[in-house]
């Protein structure tokens, strides 16, 4: 029988993560390469030679997703590319007028950061339909092409085309994409129409214009990434997650980079709520540290939760996406001290390169990675099952060093560094869960990224989470979860009105007309029509509210969608008014492919607990647990269904480290995760 692999990578600040299936044997591989911030297609690269230097045909590899940070950095490193912006006459200040909000009242310290397109490339043409579709003033053919002539002398590499309305009426923004299409030939364009025809000005604009300057860049770095592949022997082409969770072609991706922009984190919940359903815990937080950051995110009833607006650096991006929040908080989080003398751990960070003290890359500053070696969590002598050398010494060091600034011992500065840490990875969760109702004493904590596992223990006593599930290869579980994710994509139109049986009747025409739409785009992108799928999102507020919900499912009758209204409300806003009147905002069509295979059960370990018994090392625990204690050390790979370790206790893996600190203790279930419960008492 001929070998069939899927493959998923998940491109991250420290590490590129690969999860590697052979769908003829069941059996999965998880691996870790170095990231390689300056071109990450490279690094997949690197990966990928490893793939075909440990004996897989890469001929054999069928289907090759990926999630990226790429189109993220460029929008906080600010390096897109050079854009021009067309709109409407006198609209060309809504990017910088924005909304009038301030993310903190009191602090002028804070400042909105500039607009991705410099005022002097945002021209302004003639041309004006009222939200009725009154065409007010015919497009000004002629000044496009003036604008054009503009942009062209500029150097603008991508132009972004956002007229008033254009959300229902788009014949202004088609006929104007044509014209510049004449007159700029091979400069990528970005229509609101297409891009985002919801409406809410500022924010169609301001997701419309990132799209334009991601492109070009973000179509370089997808080239590279299929010439790499296709250099080694890989005729597959790479999909893309986007941030919904799905995945997309690589011409989708290229004509809407601005939907990657949440791309890996996003994968890692889909992946998580997957295994933590099978497990048994359909309610749970996931908890994903990397290197840079920590990325939490809600799952209710096996399904994780989506916003239809969050900031990327500042700008605010309008798509569904999944509800992830993200903060400064990862293992090469940077110690140091403000200048009240008080101790503190990140947000900036040492990134893959120079990295922590402890990798020996070039680091100088302390991270909290290089405070969990102090602490012995850490292998003292390597990572990655050995191949990653590491510098215990270096660490304790600069632990050392910082210690001596704050007038404390190496020991309680380490546990200082942790704490901080952990406190802040705590508010992040509570931000998502408490504050929205939830009771965390019915969620587990899905611990994941290579330095999840290492903290969720200390995180789950912080926050009052009973259970914390971690899967197996926690590191690489954002690659897994793309090997779990279908392709996906959303099409949707404003009709703002109020619900009547006129305007249902005309949200089912829309509904209709958007169904067809995604139908064909589903066999463009060459999925059966066995595997096609269709889901009918209707977003509605009452009369006189700001935001809406979204009421999903195939409703065909007005009271059927009203009753189902209702319902969302009560759990959306803990009540529902039934004589108050209903208006629709958004018809939404999720298009979806249903190429991903489920979750199987992976084969039994057999061995015995003892067989994965390594040694025991001094590990220092936290002042509140005991401080140094003697830790018994264990390597997951052997770890049998059933096996029971008791804290205190570490267990070394591939890809991350499970500290069990005292007052604890780890299972291993079926579907081999390691489950820690806190003892009773």
């Amino acid at each position: 029988m001929e070998n069939s692999l899927r493959i998923g990578v998940d491109v991250g600040g420290t590490f590129t993560d690969f999860s590697l299936i052979d769908e003829t044997s069941g059996v999965a591989h998880h691996f870790k390469t170095p990231s390689t911030p300056h071109d990450p297609s490279e690094a997949i690269e690197n990966g990928l030679k490893e793939v075909i230097e440990a004996g897989f045909d890469p001929k054999a590899i069928r289907n090759f997703g990926h999630g990226t940070t790429v189109a993220t950095n460029m929008i906080i490193e600010r390096k897109g590319t050079p854009t021009g912006l067309l709109t409407t006459r006198g609209f060309r200040d809504v990017l910088e007028i924005a909304r009038q909000q301030r993310p903190h009242l009191y602090d002028y310290s804070i400042h909105r950061p500039a607009p991705l397109v410099d005022r002097w490339l945002r021209l302004e043409v003639g041309g004006r339909f009222t939200a009725d579709g009154e065409e007010l003033e015919p497009l000004d053919e002629d000044a496009v092409r003036a604008a054009a002539a503009q942009f062209r002398a500029a150097g603008v590499a991508a132009v972004a085309v956002c007229f008033v309305h254009a959300y229902r009426f788009d014949a202004h923004e088609k006929r104007a994409g044509e014209i510049l299409a004449e007159e700029l030939p091979g400069i990528p364009l970005s229509l609101s129409s297409d891009v985002q025809p919801e409406f809410r000005e500022f924010e169609r604009f301001s997701t419309t214009t990132m799209n334009a300057y991601l492109t070009p860049k973000m179509a370089g770095y997808l080239d590279r990434l299929v010439q790499r592949s296709c250099d080694l022997g890989i005729k597959a082409l790479p999909n893309t997650v986007h941030s919904n969770g799905g995945l997309m072609s690589m011409e989708t991706a290229k004509t809407y980079p601005v939907r990657t922009c949440l791309s890996g984190p996003a994968a890692g919940v889909v992946g998580a709520a997957q295994v933590s359903t099978a497990a048994g815990f359909p309610n749970a937080v996931t908890f994903d540290v990397g290197g840079t950051s920590t990325d939490v995110s809600l799952i209710l009833n096996g399904r994780g939760a989506y916003t239809p607006l969050r900031d990327v650096a500042g700008y605010p991006v309008r798509c569904p996406m999944v509800d992830v929040h993200v903060i400064g908080a990862g293992g090469g989080s940077v110690a140091w001290v403000d200048d009240a003398g008080a101790l503190k751990a990140g947000p900036h960070s040492a990134g893959a390169v120079p990295g922590p003290v402890g990798y020996m890359r070039g680091g100088t500053e302390p991270t909290i990675t290089d405070a969990n070696l102090h602490m012995g969590r850490l292998n003292p002598v390597a990572l990655l099952d050995g191949t990653m050398p590491v510098d215990q010494a270096g660490a304790k060091r600069v632990i050392g060093e910082i210690a001596d600034r704050i007038n404390a011992s190496a020991d309680e500065t380490a546990d200082g560094i942790i704490r901080i840490a952990v406190a802040n990875m705590a508010r992040a969760i509570r931000s998502i869960s408490v504050e929205r109702g939830c009771d965390l004493s019915e969620f587990a904590l899905v611990a994941f990224g290579g330095a999840g596992p290492l903290h969720a223990a200390f995180v789950a006593d912080e926050v009052g989470i009973p259970n914390v599930l971690i899967p197996e290869a926690p590191g690489t579980m954002c690659a897994r979860g793309v090997l779990l994710s279908d392709i996906s994509r959303g099409f949707v139109k404003s009709h703002v009105m109020v619900l009547e049986d006129a305007s249902w009747e005309a949200i089912l025409e829309d509904a209709g007309l958007l169904t067809a739409q995604a139908r064909a785009w589903l066999d463009e992108e060459g999925v059966p029509p066995e595997f096609q799928r269709t889901v009918r999102v209707i977003e509605a507020r009452y009369l006189g509210q700001n935001f809406e919900v979204r009421v999903e499912g195939e409703m065909i009758g007005k009271e059927d969608f009203i009753q189902s209204f209702y319902r969302v409300n009560d759990e959306v806003y803990g009540y529902h008014v039934e004589d108050r009147e209903i208006e629709i905002v958004n018809v939404r069509i999720e298009a979806i492919g249903k190429i991903a295979k489920p979750l199987e059960e992976p084969p039994a370990i057999e061995s015995a607990v003892e067989d994965a018994y390594l040694d025991s090392r001094p590990v220092h625990m936290g002042e509140d647990n005991g401080g140094w204690c003697e830790a018994t050390i264990f390597h997951r790979s052997k770890l049998p269904v059933g096996a029971d370790i008791p804290g205190p206790a570490v267990i070394e893996e591939l890809t991350s480290t499970t500290v069990i600190p005292a007052g604890w203790h780890g299972t291993v279930d079926r579907w081999r995760n390691i489950i820690l419960t806190r003892n009773e008492g």
